[in-house]
């Protein structure tokens, strides 16, 4: 006899967590960088034992670039851009996309702790059915910009989204992130001349340099440096940061001062946060055991 699954229900706005956090929002946005940098690291941590649990609970996930990335995802999407995770698709509201699809548990996570949808259904992350993809589906979750998995693909989306919004002179920005081991995909660097040609100043690019791919380093799979000079080559204002230095995030992503779009070079390291996982190629694509668990959440509580 064959079982028949069911879907899970569609992922609805958490009322709660959303009535909390736009007013947070506004406050970490209108904050300075100093100011608000102690709150979103507090913020990070929380996303990063999510992660943990998250990709326990699944038996599969990325881990290690969901810690390099966590950073710089709560920056823009909690002390940065201006959202309504009551009304996702709100024609005014900023634009955030994760290229580095394969990430999806730290943008899930971050998500969820805006209100997007309940925290609870992270415990369906990767299930059968289930909307919560290893690949973030535009359709499925509120929240997510567009499908992005095969990478190359978000930064000319977000090109897209920023170049729609200039030719409606509409004020919303857009932030993407991509892996640098993406950086090695040519529909990038035909993105990047493309903002440079039509000067989308309301574009940021950021670049999370955690030098770690699927089983190498980048330099050692196909060299990327100088990186900044490659960018600033293209005609965009190039910022190299701290990716983990909460301030620096906040400040980088400022808006343009000279026209141009905005390149963020920011220095991670894979699997921040958990000391057994950094910088450690084999935790791209790994589970942790109980452990392993364990000690990571013990570490993140510190």
């Amino acid at each position: 006899m064959s079982t028949v699954l069911s879907a899970p229900a569609p992922l609805r706005t958490d009322d709660v967590a959303a009535r909390a956090y736009e007013p947070r929002s506004a406050r970490l946005r209108a904050a300075s960088p100093a100011e608000a940098a102690a709150e979103l690291a507090d913020i990070s941590t929380s996303i990063r034992r999510d992660i943990i649990t998250t990709i326990q609970s699944a038996g599969m996930g990325h881990v290690g670039g969901d810690l390099s990335v966590t950073d710089l995802m709560v920056t823009a999407l909690w002390g940065t851009l201006r959202m309504r995770p009551a009304q996702a698709d709100h024609p005014q509201r900023d634009r955030f996309v994760l290229s580095k699809g394969h990430c999806a548990a730290a943008l899930y996570s971050t998500l969820a702790s805006c209100g997007f949808f309940p925290r609870s259904r992270l415990s369906e992350f990767m299930a059968p059915l289930s909307p919560l993809n290893g690949h973030p589906a535009r359709l499925k979750v509120p929240g997510v910009e567009t499908n992005s998995g095969p990478l190359g693909h978000g930064f000319p989306v977000a090109t897209g989204c920023a170049l729609g919004a200039k030719l409606r002179g509409e004020t919303w920005r857009t932030i993407v992130v991509l892996g640098d081991g993406e950086m090695q995909e040519g529909s990038n660097w035909e993105a990047a001349m493309t903002a440079a040609h039509y000067e989308l100043a309301n574009l940021t690019a950021v670049v999370d340099r955690n030098r770690l791919q699927q089983g190498a380093r980048t330099e050692d799979t196909k060299s990327l440096e100088p990186l900044d000079a490659k960018w600033a080559g293209f005609g965009w204002e190039v910022r190299v940061i701290d990716g983990h230095d909460h301030r620096a995030i906040k400040e980088a992503y400022a808006p343009s001062t000279t026209g141009r779009p905005v390149a963020v070079i920011a220095n991670t390291t894979k699997g921040k946060g958990v000391s057994f996982m950094e910088d450690r190629v084999e935790w791209h694509h790994k589970v942790p055991t109980d452990e392993q668990v364990r000690l990571a959440l013990e570490e993140l509580n510190r």
